[in-house]
């Protein structure tokens, strides 16, 4: 880019935090918690996410998944523009140039970065899981991994693996609550995260799932992820007695207001997909204010327990750039 006028770090900042604003309400919330450096970084780091899955995805904010023609040219351009950015190199695309900014600001480890976009390597590829297992390494690529750059973002230490492993887990919260808010939008682009063992369990023939007669069926296993979901975000919570205040504050409330999906497309039960799930400012507001108790009390809220042993564990071995 030389010759051309780089944009500012400003520009680049409010450029995402526009697009938190557009793609999520519920993390736009949350977020305005964080002291100004740190929101500015989470802010970052969305529009980077953001990007990728609208990319892979065929969509604008988070909004009209399609299925893509081109699933593997537009891996192959997340790639690049990501190593780009890695590379410590101005991109030219304001939401790559912003992974570039918030990982040089806060050294954050590439392997986390490079998990990430293996989840998309396996959405381009038209994976599904076969067993429960499965299913946590997908969220953990799609989700935990940016669990643990929000941990780094809000400044635990990439060796602070205790920590990281409950920030891993609240990422996979959210995904397992993803996944039982969008059982039919993912259905429509061709795609499923329902463990095939779970569907044989109920006798439900592959791609058959979101029809008429297994509705029922179907909300029998949506609670089994809010279930999964719940237990992933009770362990998170004991991770934040190593934040600072408002961090724990930010994090309490994500946790809070996205336990609240879940939750909800249970009490619909066999009609979670008529109208998509969503939470109300009202709720919003219920639970910042609740977590601000929460957080001045972790300490005593969250003991330290030990992680529960029949958690999915994420890897700890770095994935890297297949280009390279």
């Amino acid at each position: 880019m030389s010759g051309v006028a780089l944009p500012s770090r400003a520009a680049i900042v409010a450029t995402a935090g526009e697009a938190i604003a557009r793609g999520s309400k519920s993390f736009t919330a949350a977020s305005r918690l964080f002291d100004r450096k740190t929101r500015q970084r989470a802010w970052l780091l969305y529009a980077w996410c953001r990007a990728c899955d609208d990319l892979a995805d065929g969509q604008d904010h988070g909004h009209g998944m399609t299925k893509v023609a081109d699933p593997q040219a537009r891996l192959a351009e997340m790639r690049a523009k990501t190593a780009a950015a890695l590379a410590d190199q101005w991109v030219g695309d304001p939401d790559f140039d912003a992974l570039r900014i918030v990982v040089a600001e806060t050294n954050m480890p590439h392997r986390f970065v490079w998990d990430v976009i293996e989840g998309f390597a396996l959405d381009a590829d038209g994976w599904g899981p076969r067993h429960e297992s499965d299913l946590y390494r997908y969220c953990y690529h799609v989700a935990g991994a940016v669990g643990c750059m929000m941990a780094v973002v809000m400044g635990v230490s990439p060796d602070d693996e205790d920590t990281l492993d409950r920030a891993c887990d609240l990422g996979i919260a959210f995904q397992l609550a993803n996944i039982a808010r969008d059982v039919e939008e993912d259905d429509r682009a061709g795609r499923c995260y329902l463990p095939d063992e779970w569907l044989t369990e109920i006798d439900v023939p592959p791609g058959q799932h979101m029809k008429p007669p297994f509705r029922h069926r179907l909300s029998m296993l949506v609670r089994r992820l809010a279930e999964r979901a719940g237990e992933h975000a009770e362990s998170a919570r004991i991770g934040t007695r190593a934040l600072g205040l408002r961090s724990a504050w930010a994090v309490l409330a994500a946790a809070g207001i996205y336990g609240d999906i879940a939750r909800k497309v249970v009490a619909r039960g066999d009609h979670a997909w008529d109208h998509r799930v969503t939470t109300g400012a009202f709720e919003k507001l219920g639970w910042i204010g609740k977590s601000a108790w929460q957080a001045a009390a972790r300490r005593r809220l969250f003991p330290p327990l030990s992680r529960p042993n029949h958690l999915w564990t994420r890897p700890r071995e770095q994935a890297t750039n297949p280009d390279e």
